[in-house]
């Protein structure tokens, strides 16, 4: 079954990249959400990267009513002590980003060097999407948000990303995706042997000035290859 692209922002941080960052935004959002990001980074510490912004797909969201927004799943209930993400629409959005993987390698960026990363839905999507990716990435960067189907991962996980870097941040002071609920897929990632680097800060559903330069400091440790 053939997937189609989804349309994206693209940044270049210079001429012929040789690294890719895909980046999901969150729900509600488009992938314009996060481009004020490449700015605050300082382009001499990274080599020249490719910023990839996609736009997830239109869909009705449960928990908004059914009000049909971008989101990368549906989310079916507020409690955070069940499953709360459609798992067709994870596998969805999963398959999708794997298409732009794809045309990355086309473009002559090979899989280590490429993070997928984002923010609250869109980390969720990097997170599933990475772990079970069968060719090693650059690494994991996933704010403000929480592994889903997690009950799945041992089954699912591929060999060649169980040592993928991991980073994962979370404010103290979320109230959309608590601070704890984040800290327990950290904690659930650490204890299965995944390489996690984990932040906290003192912020809501949010990124942060502290934050941004924590993952200056991180992809500079993981575009390397």
């Amino acid at each position: 079954m053939t997937v189609s692209l989804l349309p994206a922002l693209e940044i270049a941080t210079g001429p012929e990249p040789t690294h890719a960052v895909i980046w999901m935004h969150g729900l509600g959002a488009d992938g314009h959400d996060f481009e004020p990001v490449v700015d605050e980074l300082d382009p001499d510490r990274l080599p020249p990267t490719r910023f990839v912004f996609p736009h997830a797909p239109q869909r009705p969201v449960t928990i908004n009513g059914g009000y049909v927004m971008r989101a990368w799943y549906d989310i079916v209930s507020m409690d955070f002590s069940e499953r709360r993400e459609d798992p067709a629409g994870v596998l969805e959005s999963a398959a999708q980003i794997e298409a732009l993987i794809a045309r990355e390698n086309a473009r002559g960026i090979p899989d280590n060097r490429i993070v997928l990363a984002g923010f609250s839905q869109g980390g969720a999507i990097a997170l599933h999407t990475a772990l079970r990716h069968p060719q090693r990435l650059a690494g994991i960067l996933a704010m403000s948000t929480y592994l889903p189907l997690a009950d799945t991962l041992a089954a699912e996980a591929s060999p060649a990303n169980r040592d993928v870097p991991i980073f994962m941040a979370h404010g103290r002071g979320d109230t959309v995706i608590p601070h704890d609920f984040g800290k327990r897929s950290g904690d659930f990632l650490a204890a299965g042997g995944y390489p996690l680097e984990w932040r906290s800060y003192p912020m809501e559903h949010s990124l942060c000035l502290e934050e941004i330069r924590d993952i200056e400091d991180w992809l500079a440790g993981v575009l390397v290859a």
